[in-house]
């Protein structure tokens, strides 16, 4: 805990934390938690005080050309970051790429990268999880930073084939691994220093959001449980250990209480076993599924503690799982949802 409140107090005077907007509703450290929070009832949606990433700095020049070792193991030389494709299933990377100030050099976005500022950029993913290549190579990208993420198989092949350099990015989502990340984006492109500068503050803001949402929390143990449903395609889906939604639900001090390791299908009888207090689901899948009424009809779901109560908290899909630079942000919205 010392270490933690010299770092925090470090960021409070840096030149990062002279970007960052001020909050338009009251700081979570100075809320107080509800009297009880396994009693709360009814549906909530966790948001963020302010959607849009804010640059690390307006002007950025990248130093360029810079040669990296990907998470693939190969060299990749990037020549020119005038023209930037940032890919991965939940819009982490594209979301790092305007934090550290180059979000005036993306040509194009994923389908989860959908923060105001980068509305306007034309998508290139398709069915959510799918590289386009063909519409990637129309928008003549001058290097492309993505994962494992999203497929097909090949698709990296296929745009190095086409001259494009690309950098294939660690594809781990977890709280812990926020700086780790940005440093790697930031090095492809050849800013690094920017990069430390964007992972100090997103660091800073991570921490202080833990340490608040735990005050919230109060010992509260309460027991969470990640659903990634779909309606239109019969996906329900817990999400469990390394999935990243683990990470974030201990991160705001509740319990992970999926029991399960990656991704399974929902099992009304483990779901039954689980016993969560909060069903934690992304907005759009909510949607997809009729909203909370039709959420009580995927199998297990209504005879659970929080389907007699009703304690289904959604979020943006774009943002609960980014782990980019909103990250602070994200845990400040859940613990809000979770504890007041």
């Amino acid at each position: 805990m010392a270490v933690l409140t010299l770092v925090l107090a470090a960021g409070c005077t840096g030149p990062a934390e002279q970007n960052t907007p001020e909050r338009t509703r009251p700081p979570l450290e100075q809320l107080e938690p509800a009297e009880d929070p396994r009693q709360k009832t009814g549906p909530s949606t966790a948001t963020v005080a302010e959607p849009d990433i804010v640059p690390i700095s307006d002007v950025v020049v990248p130093k360029l050309p810079t040669t990296v070792t990907d998470a693939q193991d190969t060299k990749v030389t990037v020549t020119s970051a005038d023209r930037i494709l940032a890919l991965d299933r939940y819009g982490t990377l594209g979301a790092t790429v305007f934090g550290l100030g180059l979000g005036n050099r993306m040509a194009g976005r994923d389908a989860s990268t959908g923060f105001p500022a980068a509305a306007r950029l034309p998508v290139v993913t398709s069915n959510g999880h799918q590289l386009d290549v063909e519409a990637i190579v129309k928008l003549r990208p001058t290097v492309v930073i993505t994962d494992t993420t999203l497929g097909p198989e090949g698709a990296t092949e296929q745009l190095r084939a086409a001259g494009i350099p690309v950098v294939v990015m660690d594809s781990r989502r977890a709280v812990n691994n926020v700086g780790t990340l940005t440093r790697q984006v930031a090095d492809a492109l050849g800013v690094p220093e920017e990069g430390e500068q964007l992972a100090h503050r997103t660091t800073v803001e991570i921490e202080k959001a833990k340490i608040a949402a735990h005050r919230l929390a109060n010992d509260a143990e309460l027991r969470v449980v990640f659903l990634y449903v779909r309606g239109q395609s019969g996906v329900h889906q817990v999400l469990g250990q390394g999935t990243g939604a683990d990470d974030l639900i201990t991160a705001v001090g509740a319990v992970d209480a999926s029991g399960v390791q990656g991704a399974a299908p929902v099992s009304p009888e483990a779901l039954a076993e689980a016993a969560p207090d909060v069903i934690l689901v992304m907005s759009q899948g909510l949607r997809s599924v009729g909203g909370v009424e039709g959420l009580m009809n995927v199998p297990g779901v209504a005879q659970t503690p929080a389907g007699r109560h009703r304690r289904i908290v959604d979020m943006n899909d774009g943002q609960v799982l980014g782990f980019g630079p909103l990250t602070g942000a994200v845990l400040d919205g859940l613990a809000r949802a979770l504890y007041t």
